[in-house]
């Protein structure tokens, strides 16, 4: 009876090891990723990819691709509607034009402000920087990737390459993802933050 207790509670904590899978992640931002797409409440995963979920693909975290950018500010800049992967679209403007090097050679890219979230208070600051490169579709999602950003008090802002994440609509169809700008393509490859979602 003692062999079976034991073998019984052996059962249930490899049961419970197996439940309770490692999340994959070498830094802190690729740790609180996978765990928001663990957590229910958060994750924009469907059911069925959540209870198998491990950990995203990432890219080997590289200083390289932390950069510091210039920021030339456009404040006459028109609202216009930024087409996504639903019907709906969403009011942006560019706030400015990110000048910057990378690998010994210079890009830009344009950031842009959502006119909704600059009315919220969590948001006001909030800039957003969707780009294309060369591992699209090589590596990582096909469509491109998004990183964000915060208004800067000067016009120099550091750009995080290793934060680079996927449109939740990539894990999902029911969300609307706004669609890269093809004006915010840069000639190189971004071997830095998500990778590609496989199912």
């Amino acid at each position: 009876m003692k062999n079976f207790i034991l073998l019984l509670i052996f059962i249930m904590s490899v049961s419970c090891a197996q439940e309770k899978q490692t999340l994959k992640g070498e830094t802190e931002w690729q740790k609180e990723q996978n765990a928001n797409f663990k957590d229910a409440t958060k994750s924009p995963l469907k059911d069925k990819d959540r209870k198998t979920f491990t950990g995203l693909d990432f890219y080997k975290f590289d200083s390289t691709y932390v950069i510091k950018a210039v920021l030339k500010r456009t404040p006459d800049s028109k609202w216009f509607n930024m087409k996504t992967t639903t019907n709906e679209v969403t009011k942006e403007r560019v706030y400015g034009v990110l000048n910057f090097e990378l690998k010994g050679e210079s890009h830009q890219l344009n950031v842009y402000q959502g006119q909704e979230l600059m009315e919220t208070n969590d948001f006001r600051d909030y800039l957003f920087l969707p780009f294309l490169d060369d591992t699209n579709g090589e590596g990582s999602y096909a469509g491109g990737r998004y990183v964000d950003l915060t208004i800067p008090e000067g016009d120099e802002i550091i750009v995080d390459f290793n934060t680079a994440y996927n449109p939740y609509c990539v894990y999902n169809e029911k969300y609307s993802c706004p669609i890269v700008p093809r004006v915010n393509y840069i000639s190189t490859k971004v071997e830095a933050g998500m990778k590609a979602f496989e199912k």
